[in-house]
């Protein structure tokens, strides 16, 4: 049985998946930063009647059309709808594989005859997408090059391009080199040889071609002409966490949404304990009767699935909902996980005994203090944002500025334990000159406005500059430091550059 492979494209698929939730009469584009600029990603209909085109500046876009609307593009989200279009075409084949950022690739070969033939399959799935809003083409050859080729040079909105089995490269021949999948580059360099279309490179010797263009010339000539193999390799099915609950009547109160929650949270946690996990984010998407959605999302510093817990950190959430006329559905996902395996307990508990500890695991008391702080920085991070908590890891310097990294206090694993070593000062900032000399720490100096006495100095600590790093703020050299206390109760971290002479504050110790 030849194999047959179908392409399916989605021309406008940034532009229609956010049109389907909206209309925007009128001209309407999405927009992607490239570089310094806004440029256009893809537009509507509207938008190509008046004579816009992918590619070209956002500013030269409102110049020609000023009530131009504009969306800002959602790559994530686009893949998200890509994922979810290719577990729907499932239905036609049983391998389907995203085909970049706007296709499909479905190895149809065997399953054509169970929707009515090759043409009729192709015309069911446009028609489908087309009734909810995506606009797609279909290009069904014997390669994956030669139906993305058709797909995007040759079918239509209503019409499939098919080539015949075995009729692939008859098919491609007529097309422009950009069939052949080729960078703009060589594409262009074969068109200053004259070489314009895809059947004047069959025509022409395979060495001279490799060695004027290289062999990704040869290489996509021969995908699309079957001669290498270039499978459909689907991407392995994501693990998908999540449960719904369809109301019969509209709820509005609080203490409904906690109830319908706690019984969601019930369902999702058991899954989750089966396949040893933890939810790390949880997302609660509530739907009204109006038909407009509410979204609540909270975020774990470790992984969990201990009802009550996850059910008090949902309070505040739930307190902010405007419930409408009421609610209808409530879905709850999962959509960030990591392994939460069972853990033995502490010996002292009992003879090979566990028990379940706060995130639903089974864990001992040499975790209690881990998790302990793992729970409060989840409180925190659901009231300030989790980006706002940090915390200082050791890094392999010994100067003072760079003896040390920040990172974020949620992803970032703590440290077994700091380096030893001299004492550091617990606030550490710029260094400010003083108007001192010597080698010997002074007896009296002003710094920040204050007079200050010195009444014990500890030191000199010798610190030399890293000579492989070009650091402006140690180019004087090496530097003497000394522990100094003060009369009016500061301890302060000084040193001296015996280059310069000259002394600087660099710290303060608690």
């Amino acid at each position: 049985m030849p194999r047959r492979l179908l392409s399916l494209w989605l021309p406008h698929l940034a532009s229609d998946r956010v049109l389907r939730r909206q209309a925007v009469p009128g001209p309407f584009v999405v927009v992607a930063t490239a570089g310094a600029a806004e440029r256009v990603h893809c537009l509507n209909a509207a938008a190509t009647q008046l004579g816009l085109r992918r590619g070209m500046a956002l500013t030269d876009a409102r110049a020609m059309c000023p009530d131009l609307i504009t969306r800002p593009h959602e790559a994530e989200a686009q893949g998200q709808t890509l994922d979810a279009l290719r577990r729907w075409a499932l239905r036609y084949a049983p391998w389907v594989a995203r085909d970049g950022d706007d296709g499909l690739m479905l190895d149809i070969t065997g399953a054509a005859h169970l929707m009515g033939g090759e043409s009729a399959m192709a015309e069911e799935m446009t028609a489908r997408l087309g009734r909810a809003g995506l606009a797609g083409r279909c290009g069904l050859a014997d390669t994956k090059g030669a139906a993305w080729a058709l797909a995007r040079l040759q079918a239509t909105a209503d019409t499939p391009a098919i080539a015949a089995p075995g009729q692939s490269m008859h098919a491609l021949g007529p097309l422009p080199l950009a069939a052949l999948r080729l960078e703009d580059d060589t594409c262009a360099a074969l068109d200053r040889m004259g070489l314009r279309l895809v059947r004047d490179l069959t025509q022409l010797p395979r060495a001279t071609l490799a060695r004027r263009f290289g062999q990704q010339v040869l290489l996509r000539l021969d995908q699309a002409m079957g001669a290498a193999a270039e499978p459909v390799d689907p991407e392995p099915a994501r693990q998908h966490f999540g449960t719904r609950l369809t109301l019969p009547e509209p709820i509005g109160l609080q203490s409904d949404l906690r109830a319908g929650l706690a019984r969601l949270l019930h369902r999702l946690c058991d899954t989750l304990a089966k396949a040893e996990l933890g939810a790390r984010r949880l997302r609660l998407d509530l739907a009204r009767v109006d038909g407009s959605a509410i979204q609540a999302e909270i975020g774990l510093a470790r992984p969990m699935h201990d009802v009550p817990a996850i059910l008090l950190l949902f309070d505040r959430a739930i307190e902010s909902i405007d419930a409408g006329f009421g609610i209808e559905q409530m879905r709850l996902t999962a959509p960030l996980t990591d392994p939460l395996p069972a853990r033995q307990i502490h010996a002292g508990h009992g003879m090979g005994g566990y028990h379940t500890g706060a995130g639903g695991s089974v864990a001992g008391n040499d975790g209690a203090d881990t998790e302990g702080l793992a729970d409060l920085l989840t409180r925190l991070g659901n009231r300030i944002g989790f980006d706002n908590l940090q915390r200082f890891l050791p890094a392999e310097s010994h100067i003072p500025e760079r003896s040390f990294l920040i990172a974020s206090a949620v992803h970032a694993d703590m440290p077994d334990e700091w380096p030893t070593g001299h004492e550091r000062p617990l606030h550490l900032f710029p260094p400010e000159p003083l108007d001192c000399t010597g080698p010997q720490p002074p007896h009296r100096f002003r710094w920040r406005r204050q007079v200050l006495t010195t009444t014990a100095a500890q030191g000199p600590e010798r610190l030399t500059p890293e000579w492989w790093l070009d650091d402006p703020a140690w180019r004087n050299g090496l530097r003497d430091y000394w522990r100094v206390e003060t009369a009016q109760g500061l301890r302060l971290w000084m040193f001296h550059t015996p280059q310069a002479g000259g002394w600087a504050v660099h710290g303060v110790f608690a």
